[in-house]
């Protein structure tokens, strides 16, 4: 048999199955007028109802500092942190990125994406924190069902540090 035929043949049998539904995740982060602004640290996540972590999403961090100097501040996004950031070696493919400007950014995940394929069947929330540097801390989570019978769309909105945040589930 050829070599090639057999790592071709062994890497799709360990494909993540594909799920013919999408998640989309719009996060305002609000322009503040304050003396010292600093973009937010945001961390996205699924968990259940019982807020047992699932999976993470997305984690928007200051990537340029010198000697990964951004990481030490992750642990500010407190309840991300304690579920599942201290577990995490960062930077993470697929998961981490630069903060984010004001305005309203948006995360789209498909069904392939590992934490949607291997979701099984229930009720789950989308969780963001916030947390800005000389500034606060805040926490939204929108809840969904998975897999959506029917596109859905919910809806949150943090008071100071988040906006509006829309979560757009479509089968």
């Amino acid at each position: 048999m050829n070599l090639r035929y057999t790592a071709a043949l062994s890497a799709a049998s360990f494909a993540w199955p594909a799920v013919a539904a999408d998640l989309s995740l719009k996060v305002e982060i609000p322009r503040l007028n304050v003396a010292e602004y600093h973009r937010p640290y945001v961390a996205m996540w699924i968990e259940k109802p019982d807020q047992a972590h699932v999976a993470n999403l997305a984690v928007w961090y200051d990537i340029k500092l010198r000697n990964n100097e951004g990481n030490k501040w992750l642990k500010d996004l407190r309840t991300w942190w304690r579920k599942s950031g201290r577990e995490l070696s960062m930077p993470v493919d697929g998961l981490s990125g630069a903060t984010r400007a004001p305005g309203e950014q948006t995360l789209n995940v498909p069904g392939s994406h590992p934490a949607l394929s291997k979701l099984p069947a229930g009720d789950y929330n989308v969780v963001v924190e916030a947390a800005r540097e000389v500034g606060g801390r805040e926490l939204v989570r929108v809840p969904f069902t998975w897999p959506p019978k029917s596109a859905t769309t919910a809806k949150a909105a943090g008071s100071d540090e988040l906006g509006a945040v829309t979560l757009a589930v479509k089968p």
